[in-house]
């Protein structure tokens, strides 16, 4: 108890994901620092889980990433993955009307829950009841169902969600969330949800990316990366004004290639694009113009693939980046979303599918998209163009072809510029705030360097005068 105590004092929590994807853990592991012990609790995964627990885990979890995987397969693939989708499919937003019915899907999940489906964990951190911040809905409805006296935060990982975020009855339901957008924030109270219980958050990205409301790291990251995103100077020409008062001179050479890192999902999926747009682009690498991070995830499974398909191209291991081409992986998941957070500081572009790190726009990266995996991500996909922080890929084959024309243009340096300006980027600090307040800690710093998290690229074309 003495370790809570001081917890308390500090604002503290409990803070809860699962290892469904990468999605969930990711979007936990920026709020490690409220936990007692600097660790993230996977529900579905932990030293002593019931053996019951874990086989209804392992049946949700699996299905999706069996699906991601085998939604490749011609027709059959297709025809799963979509009906698969359809449970969890987002509504349209227009006409706005009550969405407040409850699905099959969410009341089975109440039917497990009720049988004892989470009780373990939930037992283990009602001895202790700090405010529980929890990444997964599932999580946020055990807690609540089963009795969990402390406080309750859902921080949601998505640009829009589904239904099934929000309980059986949500009037009466004492969750309270952490809505990573504006339209995030209206959609749970079509469904339902009280407006107090929602708090326009933001999503939580890596503090060490940031470097506090100042955003010092961010800003001495912008300045090396928009030297790299504009050779020519002509995007910093016409818009120096805006660059000069955000990040100050920007220099003529970023004294480091341009940097493309490549992000494989949580299932593994979409390996072979990150293939392809280094066989595109491999002539450029050796010259030294261009550096590519294969992000491999953790575990060495998707790194031994693409490790195999680099030296049948002539690269040579140990693939550390000194050839131009680095394949990032961990043992570990905590090492691993380190490792990538780390190598993002010398990120260019980010070509990824438009999951969770569809958020990561707000660190000034500009985005490719991989096609979209699930409704959510078409919802991502969706937010992201209307930010205007990202493009859809062209084929990876020609990749040396077309990323140099968009080069050349400045778009890559105009998305970037509205990723960070339109794209929220105090969300940890906010949901710290939160928990601080809760446990009643005191006073906290002021945020006051983040936009607000409903805002669209209006400043920008507002700027522009258009």
């Amino acid at each position: 108890m003495a370790r809570t105590r001081r917890a308390q004092k500090r604002g503290g929590a409990w803070v809860v994901a699962v290892s469904m994807g990468y999605g969930h853990q990711r979007t936990a592991y920026p709020l490690r620092g409220l936990s007692p012990d600097g660790t993230v609790l996977n529900a579905n995964d932990y030293e002593g889980i019931p053996a019951k627990d874990k086989e209804v885990w392992a049946d949700t979890s699996a299905i999706y990433g069996f699906l991601s995987r085998f939604k490749r397969v011609p027709v059959a693939g297709t025809a799963a993955f979509a009906l698969y989708d359809r449970l969890q499919r987002i509504m349209s937003f227009y006409p706005k009307r009550d969405l407040s019915k409850p699905t099959g899907s969410l009341k089975q999940i109440f039917a497990l829950i009720r049988g004892g489906w989470g009780s373990d964990w939930v037992g283990r951190l009602r001895r202790d009841p700090l405010p529980l911040v929890t990444t997964f809905f599932m999580t946020a409805f055990m807690a609540e169902e089963l009795g969990y006296p402390g406080s309750i935060f859902c921080v949601t990982a998505d640009a829009d969600v589904a239904r099934d975020w929000a309980s059986l009855d949500p009037a009466r339901s004492r969750i309270e969330y952490c809505a990573s957008t504006g339209r995030v924030f209206e959609r749970l109270k079509l469904y339902g949800v009280p407006e107090k219980n929602i708090h326009l958050t933001g999503y939580p990205l890596p503090a060490e990316n940031i470097g506090g409301p100042s955003m010092v790291t961010l800003k001495g990251d912008m300045r090396l990366r928009l030297a790299n995103l504009d050779p020519s100077g002509k995007y910093i020409r016409e818009y120096g004004p805006v660059i000069r008062k955000n990040f100050g001179r920007i220099p003529h050479d970023a004294g480091r290639p341009l940097t493309i890192m490549f992000s494989v999902g949580g299932a593994g999926a979409q390996k072979e694009i990150g293939i392809d747009l280094v066989k595109s682009l491999r002539e450029r690498i050796r010259d030294g113009k261009v550096r590519v991070i294969l992000s491999a995830g953790a575990g060495r499974g998707s790194a031994d693939i693409f490790e195999r398909e680099l030296k049948a191209m002539g690269f040579a291991a140990p693939f550390d980046g000194k050839e131009g081409v680095e394949v990032l992986w961990a043992i570990g998941l905590g090492d691993y979303f380190a490792k990538f957070n780390t190598a993002l500081r010398e990120t260019d572009i980010l070509w990824t599918k438009p999951s969770e790190l569809s958020f990561y726009c707000a660190l000034g990266i500009p985005i490719i998209m991989a096609p979209p995996i699930g409704s959510q991500e078409d919802f991502n996909r969706e937010w992201l163009l209307e930010v205007g922080a990202a493009m859809d890929q062209y084929d990876p084959q020609y990749t040396h072809e077309w990323l140099f024309d968009r080069l050349s243009e400045g778009w890559f340096a105009e998305a970037a510029m509205h990723g960070f300006l339109d794209a929220e980027k105090m969300g940890t600090y906010r949901i710290e705030a939160l928990v601080r307040d809760r446990n009643g800690a005191g006073p906290h710093p002021p945020v006051t360097a983040g936009e607000n998290p409903s805002a669209s690229a209006r400043r920008t074309r507002a700027i522009r005068g258009k």
